[in-house]
């Protein structure tokens, strides 16, 4: 019986530790280096909230594509160049970052505290 606890217990330590820890192959950056990227034609710079989120407030240069509609949407955007992705704390682009690397995007960069961190 501890055996059976003990292992439920490793399990979700486990499952907590890699909700933490940062993914491979995504990069995090501060709104204070995204500040200095925004001007570089080279990245594609998508923010994932709904668009309400989106028309209240904004980054020029961002492209609205809320994150449950990145899957059909995915195929718009190119595999060749960087991808940024923003939402309102960084938790759902995150996901949305795991997506594209999922989908074989090898440059993707997310924003670390989202528009919650953003001062323009």
């Amino acid at each position: 019986m501890h055996i059976i606890l003990y292992a439920l217990l490793a399990i979700v330590l486990v499952l907590i530790l890699s909700r933490l820890m940062p993914v491979k192959g995504i990069r995090m950056i501060s709104t204070e280096e995204l500040k200095r990227e925004l001007k570089n034609k080279n990245k594609q710079f998508i923010d994932v909230r709904t668009p309400g989120e989106y028309k209240g407030n904004h980054i020029r240069g961002f492209k609205n594509i809320p994150l449950q509609q990145l899957p059909k949407q995915i195929a718009t955007l190119s595999k060749d160049k960087e991808v940024v992705v923003i939402c309102q704390s960084g938790m759902r682009s995150m996901n949305a970052a795991k997506l594209l690397r999922k989908s074989g995007f090898h440059s993707v960069t997310n924003v670390k505290g989202g528009m919650n961190a953003w001062r323009s």
